[in-house]
């Protein structure tokens, strides 16, 4: 990630005129602790999230979460993680400074042999399609 005056670079980044971040070929990692506390983010995700590394490390990571997303679509991650291990799905995540993107996530759960759980997100940019249908879906949840 290229800084110059402790500034995030915004080469690559489209912004819409209702705030959406629009980005290609971009994976956008994170790490947490069992308690969904940041411990890794790669510089992808840094820079659509507009945050730096001291932004978001020992934060929970639902300081990108949108106030648009439903508690719903949480609990069903949450499910999904514990019965199965992964969640995939499409979410709305807030910039800091303003603006959002959607992201399609994978979650994995991760299980060190001392036992020790972490939670790994994968997320990609979804098409213009499925984030229309994510926000017809999600429209209809609480």
């Amino acid at each position: 990630m290229s800084k110059k005056n402790n500034e995030i670079s915004t080469e690559g980044l489209t912004f819409l005129d209702d705030g959406e971040v629009l980005y290609n070929d971009l994976y956008l990692l994170s790490e947490t602790d069992d308690k969904g506390i940041v411990e890794y983010a790669s510089d992808s995700f840094l820079k659509i999230a507009n945050m730096h590394l001291e932004d978001i490390v020992g934060q929970p990571h639902n300081i990108v979460r949108h106030p648009e997303m439903p508690r719903t679509a949480f609990k069903s991650l949450w499910d999904d993680i514990q019965s199965k291990g992964f969640w995939t799905g499409y979410v709305k995540n807030t910039r800091k400074g303003g603006g959002y993107y959607w992201v399609y996530a994978t979650v994995l759960k991760s299980v060190n042999k001392n036992g020790n759980t972490k939670y790994v997100s994968i997320r990609v940019k979804p098409s213009r399609e499925d984030i229309k249908a994510a926000e017809a879906l999600y429209a209809t949840l609480d």
